[in-house]
Parts: C-alpha cells; structure tokens; sequence
C-alpha cells in the first residue's frame, strides 16, 4: 500500500486531479478502460466511489482497477478500508460521517493514504488533527451529485488555510473549466 506521492506525508503534486468514479455516469464494465484514459491523461488520485455495490464486487473492480493503476496515480476506495486493504490499493476517502481517521489509520497503518471530506472549517481542523492526509473540501459550486444542497463556495478553502489547517486540500463540487482557477487561486492543491 506503499503511495507514489509518499506515504502518509500528504505531499500531492500541485495541482492534483482527482477522478471520483460514478457508475451511473460509467458502468464498471467500462472503468478500467476509462481509468486507464484518465491517468494517461494527466489524473493522479482515482477514488473508487460506490456505496452500493456488494463488497465481493467492489474488492474484484479495486483489484482490476490497481492493476490499470499499476502505481502511476493513488487509488482510493470510498469509506471502504478491508476492501482498500484486500485490494493492496493506496488508502481511503472518508466521508465526514465515517469511521474516525485515526480509528482507520489504526487498521490500515501508516503507509495507507487517507483523505477526509470536510464541509466546514471545523470540520477541517479535527480531520488534521486526527491524522487525514489531505482534505477533500465541498462543495465549492452547485453539483449534480448534491442537488438541494448550498455551494460553499471556494472562500471555504481560504477559511481553512486562514484557520491554521497545513495539509494538502482538494476542491469538490461542480468544479469545471470556468471555475477551476478560483479554486486553485483559494488554496487548493487541486
């Protein structure tokens, strides 16, 4: 589980991009291929994200998916750490409501990279205070994948910065072409 971009330091390359899967947007039957596309293409974090696939299925897509991956990008499994650690795969992406990030560093150890997803500046300082990585900070602009719910906004990703919190962070959330730029220019690492 040894991480290309150094483990458990939370140096990512600036910027990063960071794809985040989606079957209703990709069936599984076509991620390798595309995940293959995507890091030749420039991607350096893959985050396997399906909270409903049965984990025997989620474990073979990880296992397919670290082979494409063949160390050229982290992989991550969302929330799941016995598949990231069955898989041999980078680490994890927590969710805000998931298990504690030291509780996950417990069983995964301190090679296993692990992110934490935080919509808030406290939200924040307790994710770097229990040992995340890096921070995956959102949402920053309305989203299809949270409808209904109100954009932070890239001003999140400064509050955060001005908070003292000095580990990498990732804008989330209707982050397109257009509005990149301001999330880099508010201090995120991508």
């Amino acid at each position: 589980m040894a991480s290309p971009f150094g483990s458990n330091s939370g140096r990512l390359p600036r910027p990063c991009l960071c794809l985040v899967t989606d079957r209703r947007v990709c069936p599984s039957d076509e991620l390798p291929g595309r995940v293959a596309a995507a890091v030749d293409g420039g991607v350096d974090i893959i985050q396997l994200r399906d909270k409903e696939m049965p984990g025997a299925a989620l474990l073979e897509l990880a296992e397919r998916l670290r082979r494409v991956v063949a160390g050229r990008a982290l992989l991550l499994i969302n929330e799941r750490a016995d598949v990231a650690m069955a898989a041999e795969v980078d680490g994890v992406q927590l969710g805000e409501a998931a298990l504690p990030t030291s509780a996950v560093r417990a069983i995964m150890g301190d090679a296993a990279t692990i992110g934490r997803s935080v919509h808030s500046v406290s939200g924040a300082c307790e994710a770097a205070e229990s040992g995340a990585d890096f921070l995956v900070v959102g949402t920053m602009f309305a989203s299809n994948s949270h409808p209904g719910e109100e954009p932070s906004g890239p001003g999140l990703l400064s509050r955060i910065a001005s908070a003292g919190v000095d580990i990498p962070m990732l804008g989330i959330g209707g982050i397109n072409e257009h509005n990149a730029g301001e999330v880099i220019s508010a201090g995120a690492h991508g």
